[in-house]
C-alpha cells in the first residue's frame, strides 16, 4: 500500500486564512499538509468526517526522521508501543470556537464549594510547578502534596461517580478526528497504547466511553485511580500517587487496571514486563515536558510528534528542535496515522 503526502516546500512564515504556514527551511526542513486522499488509502470514510480542514506537519530534519521510520518499521511492530498525552494531544485545543477544557477542570463536585477549595489549590501550587528557582526534589514534594490535597478534597467534598458522568457529559471536550482510527489501527497489529496523565483515570475512562463508544484492548490509562464504595462514593486511591513530575514510563508499576465497563480495555498488570521490552516508542504530546514520557524506558529508537496548539509563531523553533514532527494548527491525527501506516508496513499491507 502506498501511504503518499503532498509535500511542498515554502519559505518564511505566512498568515493564511487564520492559520500560521511555518516557512523557514533550517536543515531542509519540509512542510507536510495532510490530504484527503491519504485518509482514503488508510480505510478513512469521508462521509464520517466532518469538515477537514487542511493540516500543517513540520519536520525539521528529514533524513533523520527518514532512518528512524526506517529501523521501527524493520524491527516490526511486535518492537513498537505507542507512548501518549491526553489532554490538548488526544484532544482538540479548540471546541467550536472555545477553549476545550482539560480532565482536570471539567471534574465538577455536587458540593461546589470543594470545586472552589481545589480551584485556590491549584492558584498556589500552579506557579511553584513552572518556578525555575524551586530544587526538583523540593519541587516534586509540592507536586506530591497538592495531588494528596486535591484527592483529599474529591473525598471529604463526596464525590460520586455520577459526578464523574455528569462532569463528562456537559463538558467542553471533543477527540481530534482521525484517533479512532489511529486506536483500531494500532489495536490490529497488537501495538499497545500507553496514554499518561497526571489526572485521574476514571475521568479518563469516561471519556472514552461518552465520547469514543468504542473500547480497543491495547490503550493502557497510566493515572490515579480511584476506589468507590458500592453506593458510587469515592472512598480513596489505589496505588501511589501519579504526578506531573513522575508521569514516565516509571508509573507503569503504578498504574492500576482498568474497571471493567469498558470492556477490559488493558490487559493485568504483569503485561508491563512486556511493554517495557518493546524498545522502539512512537511518542504524541503538545507540551515539550510531554518528552519525559519516555524516561524509565531504555529504548532503541523514538519518534517524537509534538501538537503546538497555539502561540506558533514564538514557540514553532522550540518544538522544531525538540519534536521529530510538529503539528499545527490544532488539526486532526491523520498524519500520525499515515506515520503509523508507514512504520508498521510489512510485506502483508
Amino acid at each position: 500500500m502506498n501511504y503518499r503526502l503532498g509535500l511542498h516546500s515554502i519559505f518564511g512564515i505566512n498568515y493564511t486564512s487564520g492559520r500560521y504556514l511555518p516557512t523557514s527551511k533550517p536543515r531542509n526542513s519540509r512542510v507536510w499538509f495532510a490530504k484527503r486522499s491519504c485518509r482514503a488509502k488508510i480505510g478513512m470514510v469521508e462521509a464520517e468526517k466532518s469538515k477537514f480542514s487542511e493540516a500543517v506537519e513540520v519536520v525539521d530534519d528529514p533524513q533523520s526522521l527518514e532512518v528512524k521510520k526506517a529501523a521501527i518499521r524493520d524491527a516490526g511492530p511486535g518492537k513498537l508501543q505507542v507512548i501518549v498525552d491526553f489532554d490538548a494531544t488526544l484532544t482538540k485545543y479548540w471546541v467550536n470556537g472555545r477553549r476545550g477544557q482539560s480532565t482536570h477542570n471539567l471534574l465538577q463536585q455536587s458540593n461546589p464549594e470543594y470545586d472552589v477549595k481545589r480551584q485556590q489549590l491549584y492558584e498556589y501550587y500552579h506557579p511553584l510547578e513552572f518556578s525555575p528557582t524551586i530544587p526538583i526534589e523540593e519541587k516534586t514534594m509540592l507536586m506530591e502534596e497538592w495531588w494528596g490535597k486535591s484527592h483529599a478534597l474529591l473525598i471529604e467534598g463526596g464525590l460520586t461517580y455520577g459526578d464523574i458522568k455528569k462532569s463528562v457529559a456537559n463538558a467542553t471536550l471533543e477527540f481530534r478526528d482521525g484517533v479512532v482510527e489511529l486506536f483500531t489501527y494500532l489495536e490490529e497489529r497488537g501495538v499497545p497504547v500507553l496514554i499518561f496523565s497526571a489526572g485521574l483515570a476514571d475521568i479518563i475512562e469516561e471519556v472514552l466511553s461518552q465520547k469514543l463508544h468504542k473500547s480497543f484492548k491495547n490503550v493502557k490509562i497510566v493515572s490515579n485511580r480511584m476506589i468507590f464504595d458500592n453506593d458510587g462514593h469515592l472512598v480513596s486511591f489505589r496505588g501511589k500517587t501519579i504526578h506531573v513530575l513522575n508521569k514516565n514510563e516509571h508509573a507503569i508499576d503504578m498504574a492500576a487496571p482498568m474497571h471493567d465497563q469498558l470492556g477490559g480495555i488493558d490487559g493485568p498488570t504483569n503485561d508491563n514486563y512486556l511493554v517495557k521490552k518493546r524498545t522502539n516508542v512512537l511518542l504524541l504530546g503538545d507540551h515539550l515536558g510531554d518528552l519525559g514520557m519516555s524516561d524509565g524506558l531504555n529504548y532503541e529508537n523514538r519518534i517524537t510528534v509534538g501538537f503546538l496548539n497555539n502561540d506558533v509563531e514564538n514557540s514553532l523553533e522550540i518544538y522544531q528542535r525538540a519534536f521529530d514532527v510538529v503539528c499545527l494548527n490544532d488539526g486532526p491525527m491523520w498524519g500520525v496515522v499515515k506515520l503509523v501506516a508507514e512504520i508498521c508496513a510489512t510485506g502483508d499491507h
